[in-house]
């Protein structure tokens, strides 16, 4: 075959191509806007952890670390849905603490970690007379993720405000950089993993880029000071 019939070719295998779909990188506004400041309806400490690549193994060493008179804790991790449930039993069986797929309008209890699921993101709500409870909502992917890591902590920002302690761990893009800001801006304390002990230092970067981090530290000093956290925001869980 000569080469003017090769080109021709694959011009025409090109011209009858699909084009790849191109999926559009929503903000956490498609899921709920952006609320001002205002005094928490609770002084009940949350932390709301983001992680994606490598996060598995990074969610065990710090859950597995953490004593059971803990706070409640939200986990977004980029995880397909058939994983999630299955992920947080294998950490169950690993803590203290008690670790659960999360389930729409539950109340949020000290002592207890709440896994986004693959198919929803995970949100806190106010819940009158009991504090928080968790929203699960399956509306579009924010930064192409779903369950997001930015929907969990705008969501932190707008409601929890100063009681609220974020973590940002490994993970590729920028999930979690900007609601980690917003977290900053409404009073809460964050930490973002160094660099040196994440798989992908991809979202940590982000968040320490934007300003949003407090602390950056290495992952197998972060329960301890998340403890320290804890007791010095809330002396008694």
């Amino acid at each position: 075959m000569s080469q003017g019939k090769i080109m021709a070719l694959t011009s025409r295998e090109r011209a009858n191509k699909t084009p790849l779909e191109i999926v559009p990188s929503h903000s956490a506004d498609v899921i709920l806007p952006r609320q001002p400041t205002k005094t928490p309806l609770a002084s009940q400490t949350i932390v709301v952890i983001g992680s994606s690549t490598g996060g598995t193994e990074a969610l065990r060493t710090l859950l597995t670390a953490l004593p059971a008179n803990m706070p409640p804790i939200l986990v977004a991790q980029h995880m397909p849905e058939m994983f999630t449930q299955s992920f947080a039993q294998r950490l169950d069986s690993l803590c203290r603490l008690r670790v659960k797929e999360a389930e729409d309008n539950e109340r949020l209890q000290a002592g207890t970690v709440y896994i986004a699921p693959g198919h929803s993101h995970l949100l806190i709500k106010n819940a009158p007379t009991i504090g928080y409870s968790t929203s699960l909502n399956n509306g579009p992917a924010v930064n192409r993720h779903r369950p997001s890591v930015d929907v969990l902590f705008r969501s932190a920002a707008n409601l929890v405000g100063k009681h609220a302690i974020g973590i940002i761990l490994t993970g590729m893009g920028r999930d979690g950089a900007n609601g980690m800001l917003e977290m900053k801006q409404a009073g809460a304390w964050n930490i973002a993993q160094d660099e040196a002990s994440c798989v992908v230092f991809g979202m940590p970067k982000e968040a320490i880029a934007l300003g949003a981090a407090h602390e950056v530290m290495a992952l197998s000093g972060i329960a301890q000071r998340l403890t320290v956290l804890v007791h010095q925001r809330q002396p008694t869980i």
